[in-house]
């Protein structure tokens, strides 16, 4: 997947608001295989809605999220995302109540759980569009998103409401990302997300951190959690999980 011509198409789509399959394919000049790729992966991110021939953009809330920044971070290393949230697969359980945070990390988790086995999950989370999943899940799943203010930035539910609602469940494991990971501390660089996200960890039973490689060794200003407080550190390499 070429994430440059997605970042175009994404652009190019909310300039035009609408356009054919026809004309993505002669403006990016790519085959008709090729360009259907790419529209499915924006369709499961509710970046676009396919219609008869062609794509509108989808103006919603979570579509609008970006400072630019929040569908560019959706399909950005979205290879070794993948691979780190597979890792993670393997370690939900029948019965599991499972957080989900706002990260696009953990989205490809939610991605890969609705394509699960699994007859029993209860899903928590804070992110908007894990919620707009929501409806693809299986409908016998408890589904639940937590209540607070929306941050445009994160694409998520912060702020006080948020940590209050949070406090209501049980946790059985937590799956969480993070900005940057070093030899001490998982960190962020929003001090509201880096509330929810301890809240959560000091609830869950079970912590997890998944992150991909090419953030291992940086640093944030906000302390999320150390990094031994983790039971498992999930990447797209074998080698940088434990």
């Amino acid at each position: 997947m070429d994430n440059l011509r997605i970042r175009k198409i994404i652009n190019f789509a909310k300039e035009r608001k609408s356009c054919s399959i026809a004309e993505l394919m002669e403006k990016f000049g790519v085959s008709s295989a090729t360009i259907h790729r790419d529209i499915d992966l924006l369709a499961k991110r509710d970046v676009i809605e396919r219609v008869r021939g062609g794509i509108i953009y989808n103006d919603a809330p979570n579509a609008r999220a970006t400072s630019a920044d929040y569908q560019e971070r959706v399909v950005a290393r979205r290879a070794e995302k993948i691979a780190a949230a597979r890792r993670a697969l393997a370690l939900v359980e029948e019965g599991d109540i499972v957080f989900l945070d706002s990260s696009t990390t953990v989205y490809e988790l939610a991605l890969l759980l609705m394509q699960s086995k699994l007859d029993h999950l209860t899903v928590i989370t804070n992110a908007i569009p894990v919620m707009h999943l929501f409806r693809k899940f299986p409908p016998h799943w408890s589904m639940i998103g937590l209540g607070g203010n929306y941050d445009p930035q994160l694409n998520s539910i912060l702020g006080a409401a948020a940590l209050e609602h949070l406090s209501r469940f049980n946790v059985t494991k937590a799956f969480v990302s993070a900005f940057g990971l070093d030899d001490k501390t998982a960190t962020t660089n929003h001090e509201q997300q880096a509330e929810i996200l301890r809240r959560v960890l000091d609830a869950a039973d079970k912590r997890y951190l998944i992150i991909d490689h090419t953030k291992i060794g940086r640093k944030g200003i906000y302390r999320i959690a150390a990094r031994g407080g983790f039971d498992a550190i999930l990447t797209d390499r074998s080698k940088d999980s434990r």
